[in-house]
């Protein structure tokens, strides 16, 4: 949620964060049928979630995932908690236009900086690659778990695998692309985290982390989202994307050829770009972790 010194601008990246997020609705779905096992019985499922009340989605962005939980918990009342007014705008414009306005709030408000007291407790805290921005990630781990009913669960998204989106071996720069991208990936990451206010250096074990917070029954899962060679324009739409922004973000990190690779990659006109290339896919996974309030 927090910028901080190496600032991304969330309302430019709205639209891409929307793509993003429906490309991965399956993986968010199946996410919120895991949640559901965690919150109750299969009496309580065929009934609808009758007994979770209350939702957040912590670091909401436009709401694409804070709609799904919408659906997902038919009877909760559901808020998109965000440090940007822009993306809450979106959110609340999204639950409109899906019929869910009448139980669907937003509020503004950053971790670590901002009190969530106002908003009460929860049965189900959401959070998605949210705490990696936050300087001291078991401080906001803290905050989240003591808003949270006693039943209730906190799922933290953080970890998984990085993206693939293409072969190892390209036909065009040096094998390996992808490798080299995840390695400037981890080398940026690190220099952002260590700038960000109140850093803390913490090991990134998050059901250590809940249990740590006095969460009881930690566990994890991780889930798949496989969308295979020949994608649609909008999955190549958002490959390009993230690659254009690869090539911006780590162009120290990168040398001179694997800029060029990353240039003919997100050129529409180049008939090497993932906007013609029969083989770029996009596989990736996300790993949830939870626990009980007690």
């Amino acid at each position: 949620m927090e910028r901080g010194p190496m600032e991304m601008d969330w309302e430019e990246l709205a639209p891409v964060l929307v793509r993003e997020a429906e490309l991965a609705t399956p993986l968010y779905e199946q996410a919120a049928d895991w949640l559901r096992t965690l919150l109750g019985g299969s009496e309580e499922r065929a009934a609808g979630q009758a007994s979770v009340r209350r939702v957040w989605d912590v670091g909401s962005g436009p709401g694409v995932v804070t709609c799904l939980l919408a659906r997902a918990f038919p009877h909760a009342e559901v808020v998109a908690v965000d440090p940007t007014p822009e993306l809450l705008a979106r959110a609340r414009d999204r639950a409109a236009r899906l019929g869910l306005a009448d139980r669907f709030r937003t509020h503004e408000a950053e971790l670590p900086d901002d009190d969530l007291e106002a908003l009460g407790t929860a049965d189900l805290i959401w959070t998605s690659k949210v705490l990696h921005h936050v300087g001291d990630q078991r401080a906001a781990v803290a905050l989240l778990a003591a808003r949270l009913r006693p039943g209730g669960v906190l799922a933290v998204a953080e970890g998984g695998l990085p993206d693939r989106v293409l072969p190892r071996d390209i036909g065009i720069g040096r094998p390996g692309l992808q490798a080299r991208l995840d390695a400037a990936q981890e080398e940026w990451f690190a220099q952002m985290r260590a700038e960000l206010p109140g850093y803390r250096d913490t090991t990134e074990d998050w059901p250590a982390l809940l249990a740590a917070a006095g969460l009881a029954d930690t566990t994890s899962r991780t889930f798949l989202l496989d969308l295979p060679a020949p994608l649609d324009s909008t999955a190549r739409d958002h490959i390009a994307a993230r690659l254009s922004r690869a090539a911006e973000q780590y162009a120290d990190l990168l040398d001179e050829a694997d800029r060029a690779t990353l240039t003919r990659l997100t050129d529409p006109t180049d008939e090497a770009s993932i906007a013609h290339r029969p083989d770029a896919f996009l596989l990736t996974a996300r790993t949830v972790h939870a626990g009980r309030a007690e």
